[in-house]
């Protein structure tokens, strides 16, 4: 089993019909599968990397991103992709840990990855994708897809969970292929010639879902980034569009759409998630796109693979009924299990709140490096994924509050304690604690109580400059709230809750 092989036979099959579309450029089937079979000979043989070596993927959307997997895995290699928005210091724990060989990144990126490899024990070979090297490497002998057991490793999905530590879900061959062959009865039926637009990071799920699209000759059209002018134009110029969308975005393409005739165009499906997605502005979205919306609910260790609302699901009469449904992620997928339990993994009655546990042939292999947090997020076969959720008697899950208290800004999850560590890196900075609060357009920002040392002073704009020099700009915090002490309990322990109800006192 090649996660790889599905594509390769649909090549050769199709090798006429568009596979990839990006700046300006289509590459057909025939032409992705020749440049894949050279990539991953240029991998193997050139850069003489050896079965199941990791090859990090730093670089925004472009068509290099999906055709450097597919080199990646007809090698018989383990991509390990991250947000082209980490600042170059935050993927250096993520190079070091997976052990990568070889980093693919962009001409953008190239200066600021360099520098910070220049202070690592690490060297992995970088290729620059935008490059005549990267060129070179797709024209290298070619070599036949490599057979892979299923539990091999694809795919290392690095997520910093509630802790800010780095961890990555390790993902197989049988992992992908079985998300793969999950979007058909859940999502979508795909056909030869529909347009997949990515619109969204291609390194998360959005990328992920790529693969069956082109298993069943679908045309990937690559945008670097998400813009509504972007989206609204593909819709009009593309058949058959599918897409991903953070809730965000859909808010965005709502306020966007006043003036245009038909700003559903030719979409065929948007399916969303990474978020919570208030029922109101689900109703909006339904008002705007009609009846072509599903919800996908997963994480990185069960890749998107968990609860789907159908289409048909989002249709109804608005009652009472219908805009409880609206609100939950749907019922399990095909071949997936859920359970909401207690702490001690007993079945919550329904209705109860209990933590969401899953099992299915998605679930991820565990956390590479690191068996620790492999056993306390596997047990007795069950992924235990931290959210706290309800289950209605039709089987229909509603998440009630997120693990811990990782913020989400625009579908993409904050770590409050990263923000916190880099903060209290500051000399004069005694406390620091990170929320969330709420924002109509992103969902939520972090924002930070801090607690200054006495005869001391910091600046806003000092605590902005500690942020950018660390970590990405979409993390830092977007207002400081300056307090004499934190509210804490008996142990000693900050009570989130309790800043939680300032702010909320802060914004009526």
């Amino acid at each position: 089993m090649n996660i790889a092989q599905p594509f390769l036979i649909r090549a050769r099959r199709d090798p006429e019909l568009s596979a990839l579309t990006s700046a300006g450029r289509t590459f057909t089937f025939g032409e992705m599968a020749t440049r894949v079979h050279g990539l991953a000979g240029g991998l193997r043989g050139t850069l003489g990397l050896p079965r199941g070596a990791r090859v990090l993927l730093y670089m925004e959307n472009r068509s290099q991103f999906i055709e450097s997997f597919f080199g990646i895995w007809t090698a018989g290699l383990c991509a390990v992709p991250v947000n082209a928005k980490l600042h170059p210091r935050e993927v250096m724990p993520i190079a070091t840990d997976s052990g990568a060989g070889v980093i693919i990144t962009s001409s953008t990126l190239l200066e600021g990855l360099v520098q910070e490899l220049a202070t690592q024990p690490i060297n992995p070979r970088v290729i620059v994708s935008d490059s005549d090297e990267y060129e070179r490497l797709t024209t290298a002998p070619p070599i036949a897809c490599e057979e892979m057991e299923p539990d091999d490793l694809a795919w290392i999905f690095y997520t910093s969970g509630t802790t800010g530590v780095p961890k990555g879900a390790m993902l197989s061959h049988r992992n992908l292929m079985t998300m793969s062959l999950q979007y058909g009865p859940d999502i979508e039926q795909v056909l030869p010639g529909q347009t997949m637009l990515h619109v969204a990071p291609l390194s998360h799920g959005a990328g992920l879902y790529a693969l069956p699209h082109l298993f069943a000759g679908g045309h990937q059209v690559i945008e670097p980034s998400f813009s509504t002018d972007v989206v609204f134009e593909a819709l009009q110029r593309y058949p058959q569009v599918s897409m991903f969308a953070a809730p965000t975005m859909l808010s965005r393409m709502i306020r966007s759409a006043q003036g245009i005739a038909n700003p559903a165009g030719n979409l065929s499906t948007c399916f969303y998630g990474g978020g919570p997605m208030y029922v109101s502005d689900l109703i909006e979205t339904l008002d705007l796109l009609g009846p072509r919306l599903v919800q996908i609910y997963g994480q990185g260790e069960s890749p998107m693979t968990i609860a789907s609302l159908s289409k048909r699901d989002h249709e109804g009469p608005r009652d009472a009924a219908h805009l409880a449904r609206l609100g939950s992620c749907g019922t399990a997928r095909t071949g997936v299990e859920f359970r909401v339990v207690d702490e001690a993994g007993r079945d919550a009655p329904l209705g109860e709140l209990g933590e969401i546990i899953t099992r299915s042939d998605t679930r991820m292999l565990g956390y590479w490096n690191n068996e620790k947090a492999t056993a306390a997020a596997i047990r007795d076969g069950w992924l235990w994924t931290g959210d706290i959720g309800t289950v209605d008697d039709r089987g229909f899950l509603t998440l009630r509050d997120r693990s811990k208290d990782m913020i989400i800004r625009g579908g993409t999850n904050i770590y409050p304690r990263e923000i916190e560590e880099v903060l209290l890196r500051h000399p004069a900075l005694l406390e620091v604690s990170v929320v969330g609060r709420a924002n109509p357009d992103l969902g939520e920002e972090p924002v930070a109580f801090v607690v200054v040392k006495e005869g001391m002073t910091v600046t806003p704009e000092d605590m902005d400059a500690m942020c950018l020099d660390n970590m990405a700009r979409f993390k830092r915090p977007r207002e400081y709230f300056y307090s004499d002490n934190l509210p804490k309990n008996n142990y000693g322990k900050i009570l989130k809750t309790e800043l939680r109800k300032l702010l909320k006192k802060e914004d009526a």
